[in-house]
């Protein structure tokens, strides 16, 4: 019926959960750093479960945030390893893509802290040119405003790969980015730099149908791949937080994300995933069930 592009889930809570440390301000690239086998176990268990899509573990791996704990030398070498391990795991797999990940600037869910977009596009520029040439598309993440969203898409577009945009809007108003802009404030922005995919990311998956029917009017292939926290805390607003200020949500089970997540196929959505929280058996059941109802995974 219709073919589905299916994305792995979270990346970065996976391997915290999967090292078994204590959580740092680096997140996952405390994790890459010190325990770099994990990255590949999470990748391969995202393709068993039926993922059609590796996402690098370059989020954070961003010199503005390396530099908090003198490791901005260290950029090349991360980026390399987290692209190493997506691709490994995708020749072993025989089949897939490997989409390299670019986090916000500075912080996740803080638009108001962010460089403008003209000084934000200088700064991408640098994980763009280490990932073009070594990934099947750059997905721009959790890009919480207008602005935000501008600066990225000026690095990435026009760099001979395919550009997704995955934007979060508010948990309890998925028609709000996290900035309180209108979602469809995008609109001009997608049509200036032409991304080849529009989602919605890291936000409660009930709030997503609404945002779908605004994006669907962009006139590009768009989808969503949600979160399983209860609420994104105050306390992880403040300054270099740790994934601790977050809690995980014990209802969003794998049955339950995916009987979300299979009405956003009905809004007409061909890319779908998890975000932090949604993990290989999430992902398995969406799979699952996606093939259930006739349709297929690319």
């Amino acid at each position: 019926m219709t073919a589905i592009t299916l994305l792995d889930g979270s990346i970065g809570q996976e391997l915290v959960k999967r090292s078994g440390d204590r959580p740092t301000p680096l997140w996952s690239t405390q994790v890459m750093i010190e325990h770099p086998d994990l990255v590949r176990q999470v990748h391969d268990a995202y393709f068993a479960a039926g993922a059609s899509v590796a996402t690098t573990n370059t989020y954070a791996v961003l010199r503005d945030r390396l530099a908090r704990v003198d490791l901005q030398d260290k950029m090349g070498a991360l980026s390399n390893a987290a692209i190493t391990g997506a691709r490994a795991a995708r020749d072993a797999h025989g089949s897939g893509r490997v989409a390299g990940a670019i986090g916000p600037l500075i912080a996740s869910y803080r638009p108001d802290i962010c460089p403008p977009a003209a000084k934000a596009a200088e700064l991408y520029a640098e994980p763009v040119r280490l990932m073009a040439g070594r990934v099947d598309l750059l997905l721009l993440e959790t890009m919480a405003s207008v602005d935000q969203a501008e600066g990225a898409l000026r690095a990435a577009c026009d760099q001979g790969v395919p550009v997704w945009l995955a934007v979060t809007v508010m948990d309890d108003d998925g028609t709000r980015l996290r900035s309180g802009e209108p979602l469809g404030d995008l609109a001009p922005v997608v049509a200036r730099h032409a991304p080849d995919a529009v989602l919605i990311n890291c936000t409660r998956p009930e709030a997503v149908a609404a945002g779908l029917d605004i994006i669907a009017g962009f006139g590009k292939p768009f989808g969503a791949y949600a979160n399983g926290f209860t609420r994104i805390s105050e306390g992880f607003l403040q300054d270099a937080p740790t994934v601790d200020a977050l809690e995980q949500r014990p209802d969003m089970t794998p049955a339950a994300y995916a009987d979300i997540a299979m009405g956003w196929i009905d809004q007409g959505a061909t890319i779908l995933g998890g975000c932090c929280e949604v993990g290989p058996d999430h992902i398995a059941e969406l799979a699952r069930r996606i093939k259930e109802a006739g349709h297929t995974i690319v």
